[in-house]
């Protein structure tokens, strides 16, 4: 029991996900259709570009970045500002979870070393909206823009339309918020030089990234994708198979199957295409709230062909509540290890920045 409780508290979504599946199971039992609900093109990218993304991690190439961008930056304006734009821009390639995963450890550390753990909660607090805003400008910086673009056979200049004036905007207000964080005259910052190990492996994972692009741009067949990234990696360092978040593969598995179930019992699909036909965005965006982004977009993907508002509200309502984007939860678990945290403090500053980053971009959105 224990064990189990255990789980349930560490895969607080994945065990929420299977319950839903197990209750709509009595509705809709268990036949042959079951396996037309599940998208093996999606899980098997999402498992290569966590496995690639591992592999990246390995190497050292994010440590060696953030030193290159920081070694000899003075100004605190300007520390501030590339803290928060580390993860908005790198979270583009490898998710808003791994960003916030690289960057916000070493910020804590850094900031401490600085004596500057007042300024950590705002500053932190950007970094997580950052990375959650930075990750909706490409297909591969989250698994709900995964998953629609795989969904909706969306092509390249469609996506880009939709997330880019998205993005923009994202950067000039994280820019505006970021640049008065931190005092403008800091402490010299001991930063230790780091290197880049494993530089053949480093070239074969881009190439591996390379391929997984390709897929995700449909020239190539995620077969293919799965085949040449397992054995690659089996063969030059297997122990990064065990990284990937086999959890969120086999919650994606759980909701393909709620979502699949919902849209055959006729009173939910009729409620949900009202929602949806009032307002997708809407719809979108308040249901991450609840069940947090990912979910929203697997569920609701259904019972609309408006990808459009979908994709934007999935995405701005990353925005809002800890759960509301699961990446959140990383750095509030980050920031509670840290010694002098205050939790009451930061819950109160991420719910005010997150509301006012969600309400300008649902107007914006809204208006054009």
């Amino acid at each position: 029991m224990k064990s189990v409780i255990s789980f349930i508290k560490k895969e607080a979504v994945l065990s929420i996900s299977l319950l839903c599946a197990v209750v709509t199971m009595f509705f809709v039992p268990p036949d042959g259709q079951y396996i037309g609900y599940i998208d093996l093109h999606v899980l098997s990218l999402l498992l290569c570009l966590m496995a690639v993304v591992a592999g990246f991690q390995s190497c050292g190439i994010f440590r060696c970045l953030t030193y290159s961008l920081l070694k000899k930056c003075k100004s605190g304006r300007l520390l501030g500002l590339i803290l928060v734009l580390l993860p908005f821009f790198s979270s583009m390639l490898v998710t808003n979870d791994v960003a916030l995963l690289v960057f916000v450890p070493f910020t804590i550390g850094l900031l401490a070393e600085m004596k500057c753990e007042k300024s950590a909660v705002p500053l932190l607090v950007l970094q997580t909206v950052a990375a959650n805003l930075g990750s909706m400008a490409t297909p591969v910086g989250n698994p709900q823009n995964l998953f629609l673009y795989s969904e909706y056979n969306l092509t390249v200049s469609e996506f880009f339309s939709t997330t880019l004036p998205l993005t923009a905007l994202s950067l000039i207000l994280l820019s505006f918020f970021s640049l008065p964080v931190l005092p403008k005259t800091l402490p010299g910052i001991g930063l230790q030089k780091e290197k880049i190990e494993k530089p053949a492996y480093l070239a074969i994972y881009c190439i591996l990234f390379v391929v997984c692009l390709l897929t995700v741009f449909h020239i190539l067949n995620f077969t293919v994708l799965l085949a040449v990234t397992i054995i690659v990696i089996l063969l030059i360092d297997r122990k990064i198979l065990l990284k990937p978040d086999y959890a969120l593969l086999a919650t994606f598995v759980c909701f393909f199957i709620v979502s699949g179930n919902l849209g055959r019992i006729d009173a939910v699909n009729t409620f949900l295409k009202n929602l949806l036909n009032k307002s997708a965005l809407l719809t979108a965006a308040g249901a991450s709230q609840i069940i947090s982004n990912v979910p929203a977009a697997v569920l609701l993907s259904g019972f609309t062909d408006n990808w459009k508002e979908l994709l934007e509200g999935v995405n701005i309502g990353g925005l809002g509540t800890p759960i509301a984007s699961l990446a959140s939860l990383i750095t509030l678990k980050l920031y509670l290890r840290s010694e002098k945290a205050k939790p009451g403090k930061f819950i109160i500053i991420f719910l005010a920045v997150n509301v006012i980053f969600l309400a300008i971009l649902l107007i914006t959105t809204m208006i054009f």
